[in-house]
Parts: C-alpha cells; sequence; structure tokens
C-alpha cells in the first residue's frame, strides 16, 4: 500500500459529512501506523495523508437555559418530565438513560444519587438535587429493583428511539428548533454548569468524558470574553 492509495481511498469520502470522513480516514491511518510499529510493514503509507479539517459546530448545539427549563416545564406527563430533568441535570447519555433500574439510584443527605454505567463498562456515581431526585422517585410505586426507571409501555426499558422522540416532541412544544435531540440536553448539562463555576474535571467526571479536553471544548464553543468585544467598531 502506498500513500496514493489513502489518498485515493479518501477521495471516495466526498459525499459524507466532514466528521464522518475524518473519523474514517483515522481509522485507516491508526492501522497502518500500529502496522508499522509492529513489523508488519516495512513504511506508514497513511503519514503523509492528512485529516480533512473538521469544522467545530458545537456552540448550534448548545441550547441557553431559558430553553431548556422551557421544554422540560412544558412536559405534562410524570415519567417524561422527570425523564427529561435527569437527562439534563445529571448529563446523562441517552443509553444511560434508558439502561437506568431501580437499584442504580440511592437516597442520600434528603436527595440521591444515581449510578450510572457507561462508555466501556465505566461506572460513575452522580449527585441529584432534592427536586430531580423526588421527580424521578415518584415514578418507583411497588417496582423491584432490577425494574427499568422509565418503563416503556410493554413494561420494558424505553428504547433510544423513544426517548428521541419524546425531546423531540418536548421541543415543538416549547417552540425549539426541529434540530433539537436528546444530547443537546447532555450537551446543555456540560455548558452550563462550566457558566456556572464549576471546575472542569468536576463536569468531566459528571457526564464520564474519557478527556477533559472533551469537556473544555465546550468553554471554547461558548467564551466569556473576546478580544473582538475591545475593538472601537
Amino acid at each position: 500500500m502506498t500513500a496514493a492509495d489513502v489518498q485515493a481511498f479518501t477521495d471516495t469520502l466526498d459525499g459524507l459529512a466532514p466528521a464522518s470522513r475524518a473519523r474514517k480516514v483515522s481509522a485507516v491511518k491508526s492501522l497502518l501506523s500500529f502496522a508499522q510499529r509492529v513489523g508488519y510493514t516495512a513504511f506508514n503509507a497513511g503519514a503523509p495523508v492528512r485529516l480533512p479539517p473538521v469544522r467545530n459546530t458545537l456552540a448550534g448545539r448548545i441550547m441557553d437555559e431559558a430553553s431548556v427549563l422551557r421544554l422540560v416545564h412544558m412536559e405534562t406527563g410524570l415519567r417524561n418530565g422527570a425523564m427529561l430533568r435527569l437527562a439534563y441535570a445529571a448529563g446523562l447519555r441517552v443509553s444511560e438513560l434508558c439502561g437506568l433500574c431501580w437499584r442504580d439510584l440511592a437516597p442520600r443527605g434528603g436527595a440521591g444519587q444515581i449510578t450510572v454505567l457507561g462508555k466501556g463498562g465505566k461506572t460513575r456515581a452522580v449527585l441529584l438535587t432534592a427536586g430531580v431526585w423526588n421527580a424521578v422517585a415518584a415514578l418507583r410505586g411497588n417496582a423491584g429493583p432490577d425494574a427499568p426507571v422509565f418503563r416503556s409501555a410493554r413494561g420494558g426499558h424505553l428504547d433510544p428511539s423513544q426517548v428521541h422522540r419524546i425531546v423531540k416532541d418536548a421541543a415543538a412544544r416549547a417552540g425549539l428548533p426541529a434540530a433539537v435531540s436528546a444530547h443537546w440536553l447532555r450537551h446543555a448539562h456540560v455548558s452550563h454548569a462550566l457558566d456556572r463555576g464549576a471546575p472542569a474535571h468536576l463536569v468531566q467526571a459528571t457526564v464520564g468524558h474519557a478527556s477533559l479536553a472533551t469537556t473544555s471544548r465546550y468553554a471554547h464553543a461558548r467564551p466569556d470574553d473576546s478580544s473582538a468585544r475591545y475593538l472601537a467598531v
């Protein structure tokens, strides 16, 4: 394999979004680097090929606090309302939200905490405010420890597509853009917590980011100040 082969492969990806192209090219470059490192190939054919540039669109996917509160409080269903509040308050991924069982919840100091199974099988504990804890705990009834916290109509766990549909419906009621998805609540959690002075390492631990750099991206996406504001134009 030559660098020309790798470049020819990247040229076949023009129909994909920039982030998708970059992810695929990065995977190939990583494989070729590994092949050289272990002696399978004499040289790294992917080294000369640059990753396609990816525009950071994170800022466009962060709702302000007023929009999040409007989305949450206009939901009248007990289950859906508690789910939206928890998704935002704990910064959960959709899969983490769907997978919660009652054994993952524990009262603590007048409120409570949840134990979340995240990416890569890593677990983390997230403390909740009394308001969010009470809203979620009110759903339990006689449910056993292995029962899902957010039940579907058939009694099992909600699946991600159902959660996305619930968020889309809530966003429409609140007059928010159609692009709003369940993951936007996680984006909002990180951004708003940093805006309110939460340490970046604490936000990282709460939402389960693998790298502090990922958390720090949110501060760069919504800076508190800019040199552009100091110019007389």
